[in-house]
């Protein structure tokens, strides 16, 4: 640090010991901080690469008729996040608000009435409760006759295989594995 600097701490009640602690933390969380740069730096390559890959132009950034059909914009950046996420295709739409919203229309978009759902989790996040129907609530794929069962994770929370095995049935048409605890209090 130069000694100007240092007079400028100073001026504003900032003694050298503190300057001399603060300068030794940072030393300390260096390597965090050059880890966390270094993640950023291949993320930001990354995302560089899918651009250049999906040939994002001037054009992408043109107005639309607004029905969706052919746009360029839409459809690169769609390309770009699938590029970024390894996926088959990425669905990426201002209209999808959260989390729960894109799960709710996986769910809706893969089961149809007399399909069921399984979640050899447990119970699902609360959000997703009124969507399935275990809370009631209009709309949700209990109202459209898609079923919903689960099964319990074991005390030790690993998977009950024996309890998948016997709860999946012919009408068993999706599975969904919930990583995120919620607010229960086992293990993520």
């Amino acid at each position: 640090m130069t000694e100007q600097m240092k007079r400028q701490y100073k001026t504003l009640g900032i003694s050298e010991e503190v300057l001399s602690f603060g300068e030794e933390v940072l030393a300390d969380l260096r390597p965090r901080f050059d880890a966390i740069d270094e993640i950023a730096e291949y993320n930001q390559l990354k995302v560089i690469a899918a651009m250049q890959k999906a040939k994002v132009s001037e054009a992408c950034l043109l107005g639309t008729t607004g029905y969706g059909y052919g746009d360029i914009g839409r459809e690169t950046l769609e390309s770009v996040y699938a590029e970024i996420f390894k996926a088959e295709d990425a669905l990426v739409r201002p209209q999808i608000t959260c989390g729960t919203h894109a799960l709710a229309l996986a769910l809706m978009s893969n089961l149809r009435p007399g399909d069921e759902l399984l979640s050899p989790v447990g119970k699902p996040y609360d959000t997703l409760e009124e969507v399935i129907g275990i809370r009631p609530s209009r709309g949700s794929l209990a109202e459209y006759g898609i079923t919903y069962r689960q099964v319990d994770l074991l005390p030790d929370g690993s998977f009950d295989l024996e309890g998948i095995k016997a709860a999946i049935r012919p009408q068993t048409k999706l599975v969904t594995i919930q990583r995120s605890k919620g607010y229960a209090t086992r293990r993520t």
